[in-house]
């Protein structure tokens, strides 16, 4: 038998960086996802810090920058007022929020981590004091209950994919699950109203299908053709046209098509939105308290439910109209 080794050396990054995402699959049990993200940051800091330190040509596409040549003397060389220049340059060329760079400095922090304890490459470890962003809090973007019905109502029935894409917004609004829970999907997950999908960090979690995702399901599999998928692919739920698992961005750019067409233009609404929206609907409407919505959710801190909680225009309206000193 032979073995292909190379699937666990990556020859454009860095050796250091090669062995730190191997660490995390194979000894911290991180989600692909995960992983993916820590790669993104990391070949992001290294590109820029070529930049920086003037170790290529100015013409040079961000790109097209070579950072395999990172070595361990590079790696000894990186000081904190390195790693802050980095967030000033995210920030400021690349528009990234309060969320994207705490999420930056968190990859940085475990990364020169394993540098110190782990790989022992670095003897000074120059995260060990960097700080995050503060990070303000913020409404949530999402469709009230009329803008989900008509978003839902606008489709195209003519169109070859509408029982998939009613089926999918359908989910989104009534579980709220991530965009990458909706992607695995897998059929033999479905039991009745039971679906079971994996979430961040590889945990399972129940989701609970109500009447309206059950009957768009229904529809969606009385169309649904795996006859050209391969055997691995015909599991997963919701196909592209290629007869493969639909990923993410054909999702994403799907939505954006339905908004777009319900005529909702003044937000950007993401996947992700639908899933505030699910939340906020269900705790405005549905009478469900925070740790309820947290498990829906899948959130593993009740403080990132607790966005949810806040209250509309409407709703503070009414609550000063129902001060007994409004009628004098």
């Amino acid at each position: 038998m032979k073995y292909d080794i190379q699937v666990f050396k990556n020859d454009a990054l860095p050796e250091s960086v090669s062995d730190f995402l191997n660490y995390l699959e194979t000894i911290r049990s991180k989600s692909p996802n995960t992983i993916d993200a820590y790669k993104i940051d990391l070949t992001l800091f290294f590109r820029f810090l070529c930049i920086y330190r003037g170790l290529v040509k100015n013409d040079i596409e961000f790109e097209d920058i070579n950072i395999s040549n990172i070595d361990n003397e590079f790696l000894k060389s990186i000081k904190l007022r390195d790693l802050y220049a980095f967030l000033s340059f995210v920030e400021k060329y690349r528009n990234n929020s309060s969320y994207a760079r705490a999420r930056k400095v968190a990859t940085l922090k475990s990364f020169f981590k394993y540098l110190f304890g782990k790989a022992k490459i670095i003897s000074d470890n120059p995260a060990m004091e960097l700080e995050s962003p503060k990070i303000n809090k913020r409404h949530p973007v999402y469709l009230t209950l009329n803008q989900s019905i008509a978003l839902l109502e606008s489709l195209d029935k003519d169109d070859k994919n509408y029982a998939r894409d009613y089926c999918i917004l359908t989910f989104f609004l009534n579980c709220g699950m991530r965009l990458s829970e909706l992607c695995g999907i897998q059929i033999e997950k479905i039991r009745g109203d039971i679906l079971s999908i994996v979430g961040k960090g590889d945990k399972e979690r129940t989701v609970y299908l109500n009447e309206a995702c059950l009957r768009a399901l229904n529809n969606y599999l009385t169309v649904r053709d795996d006859s050209k998928a391969s055997y691995e692919n015909k599991k997963y739920l919701f196909l592209s046209a290629r007869n493969a698992p639909i990923n993410k961005r054909t999702v994403e750019i799907m939505i954006k098509k339905h908004i777009t067409n319900a005529g909702f233009t003044g937000e950007k609404y993401t996947p992700h939105k639908l899933r505030h929206t699910a939340a906020t609907l269900m705790y405005k409407y549905g009478n469900v308290d925070i740790r309820s919505l947290q498990s829906i959710l899948g959130h593993e801190n009740i403080s990132t439910t607790q966005i949810y909680t806040h209250v509309d225009d409407d709703d503070l309206r009414d609550a000063v109209k129902s001060n007994p000193l409004s009628k004098l």
